[in-house]
């Protein structure tokens, strides 16, 4: 099994040896619970096994992921595997009792309590790797970090992370307590973070961790068209899936399926195996809820690419541009900050 180092202990252009090792890929498990239509909690589980047998042991969830329902359900695997697993939650997010988002929190009491109900949830005495979901404008950074290293120092954490969450905040941050990650979309498709916030991680020496790195399955086969999607799948309100959009934006999909088959590889294996060839600062966490697909994601480790490979994919972004925002106005509010 392919691994990656999480993060390190000094500001390095080499990935540190005494940080912490986690599968080259890792595990989303958002999906497995909420907002990509209808799950079974049977399948989800069956997946995890998966990823244990195939040693993808870096795990990604939150609380807001199915109000908590999602942490419950790795819990069951936790109780008899917690060594096996690196386990990463986050908090930040609010949501009310109907499900609709109310805000982001970075308050220093809110944070302590949220990391107390996940472990509650989750079943564990610590986590791996604490994130901020969102950045709270209204809270100055070296506060919610402040608060999350007091977790660190009391055993319940054991390395901290921000989502989505811009240069500066990142530097501010990291000198309130080290930054082993910083979560963001990272794609074929979304591509902004090359400018400065990867730069930025391989200089302070955080890991970048690529959520949605295969598109949120449009660099796929999987969804053809936008009735594909679920009318309960939160991607029918995402620009880019948009009936606007979305013919454009398979273009794409179509030049990278051509290079995927001539190296006798799928369009998902691809993309993950560019993001590993990108940096070695670069994690991606591919989300799914069937082990027949994290099979296929996992395999994404062995792909070799060569110069001229990454050269002819480079060319393909640059002739196609893609259309339309990676979230909905309001939530594009929320990122970058």
């Amino acid at each position: 099994m392919s691994t990656r180092s999480l993060g390190s202990s000094s500001s390095s252009q080499t990935p540190g040896t005494d940080a912490p090792q986690v599968s080259a890929i890792g595990l989303g498990c958002m999906g497995m619970s909420e907002f990509y239509g209808d799950s079974s909690e049977a399948q989800a589980l069956a997946t995890l096994d998966c990823a244990l047998e195939l040693g993808v042991n870096f795990w990604d969830t939150a609380d807001m992921y199915g109000q908590g329902k999602n942490e419950r359900l790795l819990s069951k695997h936790l109780r008899e595997q917690r060594s096996r697993i690196f386990l990463a939650t986050k908090f930040g997010i609010q949501r009310d009792a109907q499900g609709e988002f109310t805000g982001v929190c970075g308050r220093p009491e809110y944070v302590k309590s949220c990391c107390d109900a996940s472990l509650q949830r989750l079943g564990v005495d610590h986590i791996d790797l604490y994130y901020q979901h969102r950045v709270d404008t209204q809270v100055p950074i070296e506060d919610t970090v402040g608060a999350m290293a007091d977790l660190v120092k009391a055993g319940k954490v054991r390395y901290l992370g921000l989502s989505e969450a811009s240069v500066s905040t990142l530097k501010r941050a990291h000198t309130e307590h080290p930054i082993s990650a910083l979560q963001t979309e990272f794609s074929l498709w979304s591509r902004d973070v090359e400018a400065d916030i990867l730069p930025a991680c391989e200089a302070l020496g955080t890991t970048l961790v690529a959520y949605s790195p295969l598109g949120r399955g449009f660099l796929s086969k999987a969804i053809a068209q936008r009735n594909d999607l679920a009318d309960n799948d939160w991607r029918r309100q995402n620009p880019r899936f948009s009936d606007e959009y979305f013919e454009h934006n398979r273009r794409l999909v179509s030049a990278l399926e051509e290079i995927a088959q001539a190296h006798q590889i799928t369009i998902p294996q691809l993309s993950l195996a560019w993001l590993l060839h990108r940096s070695p600062w670069v994690v991606p966490i591919p989300g799914t809820r069937r082990a027949e697909r994290l099979r296929e994601n996992a395999a994404a480790m062995q792909v070799q690419l060569s110069a001229a490979s990454l050269q002819q994919i480079q060319t393909v972004l640059d002739d196609i541009s893609v259309l339309g925002t990676r979230y909905p106005e309001a939530a594009m509010a929320m990122v970058n900050l």
